[in-house]
């Protein structure tokens, strides 16, 4: 019988994820040496050859393939026996590593990390700040626990097998206008269809909200949006705007309370919401992820229906 090394099998996980030994070293911390060493004594443990060339490059053969199915398997056990143990000590403590795209990790992560600070200080809290589209191969994998990400009306997010979804808030999407624009002196809701002539300001290409503003120039305003800007910093967008520079579409969380620098109104056309959604890993959660999920879910109802 072979006795598995988890250690290795998570290399291999990683190398089908990610495609490359550089790629994985990159994701795991190590040098490639060492990520084309482990992999080497796993192929001594299987008995077997798992790679085969590929270019200047290598790629699983049908071993490697069929090992990587069973590794799942055998890691999701590992990840399910550790956190049914912490769960029957009582004792909430480890690790949780989480990561979400700006506007969430300012207003709801750091307010839970302070939350499990006082009332878990055994429990070490990382954050990152991640895009969803960024985030869920390094979740799946076990190199992050939770992240929060956004989806659109008309936008869905995928969801992956593996791993479990849940909406914690929902808020509309509401037009952000300089000050002096001619359609922030009426205070009431803005037509997209009248901003055909302004450039706007989004997030990076690739990202839900980047889609969420072409795709409603085109649907409600029958245009192609002048996108200039592009970041994934709000704080950015809203200084564009605040400068004259760009119109944007933006959620509640995103902008700061009393900012009278620029003109926040609602989309005449329709009503557009944004929701906020926590994914984790579909396997039991130890105790400390547990208590992060419930500080999260706690501070993201203090906004209510906005």
């Amino acid at each position: 019988m072979v006795a598995w090394d988890l250690r290795r099998l998570r290399f291999l996980r990683e190398f089908e994820e990610r495609g490359t030994l550089a790629a994985v070293a990159v994701a795991l911390g190590y040098s490639p040496s060492t990520v084309s060493q482990q992999l080497a004594l796993l192929e001594k443990d299987a008995g077997l050859r798992l790679f085969e060339k590929a270019g200047r490059g290598l790629r699983l053969n049908d071993a490697g393939r069929l090992l990587v199915q069973h590794t799942r398997v055998l890691l999701a056990a590992a990840e399910a026996a550790e956190a049914d143990l912490a769960a029957l000590s009582g004792d909430v403590r480890g690790t949780v590593r989480a990561g979400g795209l700006q506007s969430a990790a300012r207003r709801l992560l750091v307010p839970a990390v302070a939350t499990m600070m006082a009332a878990h200080p055994r429990v070490r809290v990382e954050i990152s700040e991640l895009e969803l589209e960024q985030a869920l191969p390094g979740l799946r994998l076990g190199a992050v626990d939770l992240v929060i990400g956004d989806e659109y009306d008309g936008h869905p997010r995928p969801r992956p097998a593996g791993l479990r979804f849940a909406v914690v808030l929902e808020e509309p999407i509401r037009v952000v206008l300089p000050a002096a624009h001619p359609l922030a002196r009426s205070g009431g809701p803005v037509p997209i269809a009248g901003l055909r002539g302004d450039i706007w300001a989004s997030s990076s290409e690739g990202t839900g909200h980047h889609a969420m503003v072409e795709s409603t120039c085109r649907a409600l305003g029958g245009y192609e949006p002048d996108l200039r800007h592009h970041s994934n910093d709000a704080d950015v967008q809203l200084e564009l705007v605040r400068a004259g520079a760009a119109v944007a579409l933006m959620p509640p969380l995103a902008l700061p309370d009393g900012d009278n620098s620029f003109a926040v109104r609602d989309v005449a056309e329709t009503a557009l919401k944004r929701r906020l959604v926590v994914a984790t890993r579909d396997t039991p959660p130890a105790p400390a992820l547990t208590a992060l999920l419930g500080a999260v879910t706690a501070r993201a109802a203090t906004f209510g229906p906005t």
